[in-house]
Order: C-alpha cells, then sequence, then structure tokens
C-alpha cells in the first residue's frame, strides 16, 4: 500500500455533473524544491493545484481528493474535450523543468529513479479505482500545446506506458 501524506490545498471545486475521471496529466513543478512547490500549490492567490505531487525521493503528497476538481490544466484540450480539470487527475513531479532546470543548465533535468518508481505505483492505484486507459495518461504539453512543456523531454514515457 502507497504512503500518501495528505497535503492539502484550497484550490479546487466541485467536477460537473455527469464528468468522469478517465484522465491522469503529468506536470513538473519547474521550481527547484517540493517545499516551494507545495507553498506555490496550496496558496490560495495562486488558484493553482494538483491532485497529487511526488517528490524525486518518492514521496507523495495529495492535495486534492480524486473526486474533486483540481485546477493544474489550465485552458486546455484533449480528444475533443475542453476544461481537461474537470474529467482529469493532475500528478506534480518535482523538477526544475524549464525555468529552474534547463534554463539555467542547458539541460534538461532527469527524474529520479524512486519518483519514477513511486508515480507507477500511484499510477497503477489511480487506474484500478478510475477507468483511466493508459493512452489516457499525458502530459500538460499535450493538452496545451505551445503554452505548456512540461512534463518535458527528459521524462521516461516509455517506462510508464509500458
Amino acid at each position: 500500500m502507497l504512503k500518501i501524506i495528505p497535503y492539502p490545498s484550497p484550490n479546487f471545486n466541485e467536477r460537473p455533473d455527469g464528468a468522469k475521471i478517465d484522465c491522469v496529466v503529468l506536470h513538473y513543478t519547474d521550481v527547484a524544491t517540493m517545499k516551494e512547490a507545495l507553498q506555490i500549490l496550496t496558496d490560495p492567490k495562486r488558484e493553482v493545484s494538483s491532485h497529487y505531487a511526488i517528490d524525486e525521493d518518492g514521496t507523495i503528497y495529495q492535495l486534492v481528493d480524486d473526486e474533486k476538481r483540481a485546477w493544474h490544466a489550465g485552458p486546455s484540450s484533449w480528444e475533443g474535450q475542453d476544461n481537461v480539470n474537470h474529467f482529469s487527475i493532475g500528478i506534480e513531479l518535482q523538477n526544475g523543468g524549464y525555468f529552474a532546470g534547463y534554463a539555467l543548465t542547458g539541460e534538461w533535468p532527469k527524474f529520479p529513479d524512486a519518483q519514477i518508481d513511486a508515480l507507477k505505483e500511484l499510477l497503477a492505484q489511480l487506474m484500478a479505482k478510475h477507468p483511466i486507459p493508459l493512452n489516457r495518461i499525458i502530459g500538460h504539453e499535450d493538452i496545451a500545446p505551445g503554452r505548456k512543456t512540461d512534463p518535458g523531454p527528459a521524462f521516461p514515457w516509455e517506462e510508464i506506458k509500458s
């Protein structure tokens, strides 16, 4: 059984009537530390959150209950459906991403094995609970092309999708 640490965010609302959870959107935090990411994801003035956040050491935090609509996707569309927040679960992965990673070093930061292992376990749990097929585990870059780059080119999609 996964150990998931509650870390509540006020940045959510109800899903629209009839919205079925059938998608997971993966993000990177784009900041240097999980502490900074959690501050952002729980700040009511920022109006952003996710359902889960996974630190580089594999620690999983739950910020919003699965049944609620976390504010992680922003303006988005997938397979003809707009407002991806309505039917998805958002997972933030602690990673410097573009601004706190690539822009500073010229290299996309890697995702540690412990983090990816925790993500795979969490995805298995979510897929057992909700009708989420593998082809609906997607990146923020997929639902907001040109606006978002996460989880980025260093993300090990082949490991997640196998």
